[in-house]
């Protein structure tokens, strides 16, 4: 009888939690940045009815300008101690996805993203990136997954540009990231549908009826909106964390969705009686 590697490899995993029951996996690579939809350098500006869900801030600028016309789920911080924990926790962030190994075929300078399809990775473009129409991202039916997209100058969507997910794990992806590590600045054009993190070293402006499922992290400059939609709560932040010395690792158990054959249960279940019994005796 043939078993897929990775219910071996899970049978290995179980043991070190056995071992060690206050094992965990990493948090979001975000800190505590993870709770803000929205977060400026120096000012946040609004025109236009904006629906945002999560915190907004700004550090170590204070200005919020618009809130009038936002309707935001969340909290407001201004200058204060939280709003310069959460842009600490995004230079180390920033930092951390800088540095990262770019993927076999991952140099996508001079490409457009649009038409691309993309398993997860780390792509590299040693300028600006250009999205036009929609960039399809395939998480190939596994869990835990991160796309990140190290981006040297700015990042620039036309209008309706879109990015989009297929073939996603069996959590709908729930805990996948993208990640979108900008040298400069970013700006989503007008009607763009635009997914996951960005972390731009300059400002983030988002044109009329943007929309952006994920974060808006401007570390100098401004985040800019007119009439958008931001919304934190899908996610997207999954998939990469730090480890107790400070290395990216995944967040979280990574695995196909497929549900195991009855034969593979029995594996899995013979595998655990094995494994209580070594815990009994090593632990």
């Amino acid at each position: 009888m043939r078993y897929n590697h990775s219910i071996l490899l899970s049978i290995v995993a179980f043991a070190a939690i056995l071992c060690n029951p206050n094992a965990g996996f990493a948090a979001s690579i975000l800190g505590s940045a993870d709770d803000f939809a929205v977060l400026a350098g120096s000012t946040v500006t609004n025109t236009g009815n904006s629906t945002i869900n999560g915190d907004i801030g700004v550090w170590a600028g204070n200005t919020y300008t618009g809130a009038g016309t936002v309707i935001q789920t969340g909290s407001v911080y201004l200058g204060n101690g939280v709003a310069q924990t959460a842009q600490g926790d995004v230079t180390t962030a920033y930092n951390a996805l800088a540095g990262m190994p770019v993927s076999i075929g991952g140099t996508l300078t001079g490409q457009d993203l649009g038409g691309l399809t993309l398993a997860p990775g780390v792509y590299k473009f040693a300028s600006a990136a250009l999205l036009t129409g929609t960039l399809t991202l395939d998480a190939q039916g596994f869990n835990n997954v991160s796309w990140v997209f190290q981006i040297t100058s700015k990042l620039t969507t036309a209008p309706n540009a879109a990015v989009q997910f297929v073939n996603l794990g069996s959590n709908n992806g729930s805990d996948d990231g993208v990640f979108w590590q900008v040298g400069s600045s970013a700006t989503l054009d007008i009607g763009t549908m635009f997914d996951g993190n960005i972390l731009a070293n300059q400002s983030i402006a988002l044109n009329t009826g943007a929309a952006l499922d994920g974060r808006a992290l401007a570390q100098i400059a401004a985040v800019t909106m007119q009439g958008n939609t931001i919304n934190s709560g899908i996610g997207f932040n999954g998939g990469l964390g730090f480890d107790g010395n400070g290395n990216i690792v995944p967040s979280g158990p990574q695995g196909p969705s497929a549900v195991p054959e009855p034969g593979s249960l029995l594996l899995i279940g013979f595998g655990m009686a094995i494994l209580t019994a070594i815990k009994r005796r090593l632990c």
